[in-house]
C-alpha cells in the first residue's frame, strides 16, 4: 500500500465513525438536547487527551485554537445535532453532503486551491449518491432543521481549510491540537448549553455508554485521525471522504434496524462510493510543516513543496 493510501485509508475511519452518530443520537441518548448532547461530545474527550499530552497552547495558537475549536466543534456539534433532532436521518445526511462543496470555495479562498471541473464534478455526483442513498420520497424538510445542517456543513468545511491553512505549531503533535481543540470547542457549547437547555438531564446506563462511545471513538480518536489527515491530504480530497458518513449511517440502518436498501439505495452507495475514490485521484499533498509562514503566493507556495520533496516528506508524528 503506498504511503497516500496508507493515509487516505485512516483518515477514512473518521468519517465512517460518524456514520454511527445519528444511530447512537435517537437510540442511546436522550431526546432534545442537541447542545448538552455536544458538549458531553467534546468537552470530555478534549480534557482526556489534554491530560494525555500534557501541552497546552503557545503565543498565537491560544486564538487559533480557539477558532478552530469554534468551527470544527463549537459551531458545528450543536448544529449538527440539532439538524438530527428536528430531521428524518436522511434529510440531514443530504443538507450535510454540500459540505464538500464549500470546502472547494473556501479552499480557492483562502488556500489558493484552484477548483478543477473534476473536482467539482465528483463534488456533485458525491451528493447526488448521498440523496439516492438516503432521501425517502415524502421527506419533511423542517426548515429551521435544514439551516442548522447547512450552517453545521459550512462551519465544518471552514475549519477543514483553517486547519490546513495554519497546520499546527513546532514540537506538537495532532493528539495535542486536537485536544485543543475540543477543548474550546466544549467550552464554547457549555455555558450556551447550560443557559438554553438547563440543568443536565438525569442519565440512564444506556445514554451513559452511548455518550461515552461518542467521547471517546466518535470525537477523540476520530477526529485525532481527521486532523492528522488532514495536513497530508489536500483539503478537497479531506472533505470528499466525507460521503463515507451517510453510507454508513444506511448500512447500519440496514443491518441494525432493520431499515430496508433497494435497488435505488444501492446504486446511490455505488455512487458516492466511487466519488469518494475519485477525489483522491489527485497528487498527494505533502504535509504542513509543523511551523508554518503563511503565504498566499503561488511561486513561494511551489517552492515550499518542492522543498518538502526533496526532503523526503513523509508520514510522522
Amino acid at each position: 500500500m503506498s504511503r497516500k493510501a496508507a493515509v487516505v485509508a485512516l483518515t477514512a475511519l473518521a468519517p465512517i465513525s460518524w456514520g454511527s452518530t445519528y444511530f447512537v443520537t435517537t437510540e442511546f441518548l436522550p431526546p432534545d438536547r442537541p447542545l448538552f448532547t455536544g458538549l458531553m461530545r467534546a468537552l470530555p474527550a478534549g480534557l482526556l487527551l489534554l491530560a494525555l499530552t500534557r501541552k497546552l497552547p503557545q503565543g498565537a495558537w491560544w486564538g487559533k485554537s480557539a477558532v478552530l475549536g469554534a468551527l470544527n466543534i463549537g459551531a458545528f456539534f450543536p448544529l449538527l445535532f440539532l439538524a438530527a433532532y428536528r430531521l428524518p436521518g436522511g434529510v440531514a445526511a443530504v443538507v450535510g453532503s454540500v459540505g464538500p462543496l464549500f470546502v472547494v470555495g473556501l479552499a480557492a479562498l483562502f488556500l489558493g486551491e484552484k477548483p478543477t471541473v473534476r473536482t467539482l464534478l465528483t463534488a456533485v455526483a458525491a451528493a447526488f449518491g448521498v440523496s439516492l442513498v438516503v432521501l425517502k420520497a415524502g421527506a419533511a424538510f423542517d426548515m429551521v432543521g435544514v439551516l442548522a445542517g447547512l450552517l453545521s456543513s459550512l462551519s465544518m468545511s471552514a475549519g477543514i481549510v483553517f486547519t490546513k491553512r495554519w497546520g499546527r505549531p513546532e514540537g506538537v503533535g495532532a493528539l495535542a491540537l486536537t485536544g485543543w481543540q475540543l477543548t474550546a470547542g466544549g467550552l464554547v457549547i457549555l455555558p450556551i448549553a447550560f443557559l438554553i437547555e438547563g440543568a443536565p438531564p438525569a442519565l440512564t446506563g444506556t445514554n451513559l455508554a452511548g455518550y461515552a462511545y461518542l467521547a471517546l471513538g466518535n470525537t477523540a480518536i476520530s477526529y485525532f485521525l481527521w486532523f492528522r489527515g488532514i495536513e497530508r491530504l489536500s483539503a478537497s480530497s479531506a472533505t470528499l471522504l466525507g460521503p463515507l458518513s451517510p453510507i454508513t449511517a444506511a448500512v447500519i440502518g440496514w443491518a441494525a434496524l432493520g431499515q430496508a436498501l433497494g435497488p435505488v439505495q444501492v446504486l446511490g452507495m455505488v455512487i458516492a462510493f466511487g466519488a469518494t475514490l475519485a477525489g483522491q485521484l489527485g497528487p498527494r499533498t505533502p504535509k504542513t510543516p509543523a511551523a508554518r509562514v503563511e503565504s498566499f503566493s503561488s511561486a513561494e507556495r511551489n517552492s515550499q513543496e518542492v522543498s518538502m520533496d526533496l526532503e523526503g516528506s513523509g508520514v510522522r508524528r
